[in-house]
């Protein structure tokens, strides 16, 4: 595992948050149609999560290995500015995307779940990954969640930065 002892004090300085789908957003299910369409189930607290952050000002982006029009259409109808997809070398898009942004890696925090994932979890200033992720992973990470993919780790992540930042709802009682 890479330091966690100042974890919770470097979500302050995050601006970004990446995110794998496959094992992230689902919890890895993937049923296939006869016609060939694939078929995922998203977690609805994540997706209020995302609109919550980007309605904040956060910048989110998604790379995954998967091909789905209808998972880059959904992210973008949220409002997620970039999908990448049918991406086999996730950490060149993840470095590329930060060029473009002119990001430093201690402003992103990145989710993933699996190997593909392993270099991204690796650069970025906060490397995170669900309760489920493989081991792998879970030794690398700055922050493991308590939440499996699928299962409200995302909205783990973005809650946590959020509430860090003062940005998360706070009810008025």
């Amino acid at each position: 595992m890479k330091t966690n002892s100042n974890y919770k004090e470097r979500l302050s300085v995050i601006t970004t948050f990446i995110f794998d789908v496959d094992g992230v957003f689902t919890n890895g299910e993937i049923f296939f149609r006869e016609q060939g369409e694939t078929v995922r189930a998203l977690n609805a607290k994540d997706g209020y999560a995302i609109t919550a952050a980007l309605e904040k000002g956060f910048q989110i982006a998604v790379i995954t290995r998967g091909d789905s029009n209808v998972v880059k259409e959904l992210f973008e109808k949220i409002g997620v500015e970039r999908v990448f997809l049918n991406v086999m070398n996730k950490g060149k898009v993840f470095s590329d995307f930060l060029k473009e942004k002119n990001l430093s890696r201690d402003e992103v925090l990145y989710m993933g779940d699996d190997i593909p994932d392993f270099e991204c979890v690796q650069q970025a200033g906060i490397g995170t990954c669900p309760r489920d992720a493989v081991k792998e992973l879970r030794l690398i990470a700055d922050y493991v969640s308590t939440f499996k993919g699928g299962k409200g780790a995302v909205r783990d992540v973005i809650e946590q930065t959020m509430r860090v930042q003062g940005k998360w709802f706070v009810p008025q009682i």
